[in-house]
């Protein structure tokens, strides 16, 4: 399952669910500012970044800014708690399922969160029109989309 990390006045945040919407791929939104996030989260989050903290922590925040936070020099405990009191400091949207991470929304990069049988098809149709009407693969998309429900 896509999970979407997300504030409510980020608009980069609401192009990526209106994406995601468009293309009928359910995530869950998790709004970092509605609850405290919880330990697991933040290490599954953690986990699938190439560079660490520096892929998900904004340096623009205010809490990174002004109140001289050595990240680097947290260990991986103090770092999750250090984010569950200070989530502003999360770059958004952060983008995850079982296997990847996005940060941001970038129109290209997005489209690996389509699920791949939906990738495969789209690429081998040769008309112009979307899955969902196309004769082509038609019937198979149906079928693809009766299994995300």
């Amino acid at each position: 399952m896509i999970k979407i990390y997300t504030s409510s006045s980020c608009s980069s945040c609401r192009k990526v669910k209106k994406w995601f919407d468009e293309q009928k791929i359910p995530y869950v939104e998790r709004n970092i500012f509605a609850g405290v996030l919880n330990p697991q989260e933040l290490k599954d989050i953690l986990s699938k970044t190439e560079n660490g903290t520096d892929d998900i922590i904004s340096k623009r925040s205010n809490v990174i800014k002004n109140g001289n936070v050595d990240i680097d020099s947290m260990t991986t405990n103090e770092f999750i708690e250090f984010v569950r009191q200070n989530p502003s400091c999360l770059k958004r949207p952060i983008i995850i399922d079982d296997r990847k991470i996005q940060v941001g929304y970038n129109s290209e990069e997005i489209r690996s969160f389509i699920p791949r049988a939906r990738r495969i098809a789209e690429q081998s149709c040769k008309c112009s029109q979307t899955c969902e009407s196309c004769p082509e693969i038609k019937e198979d998309f149906e079928k693809y989309l009766q299994t995300l429900k």
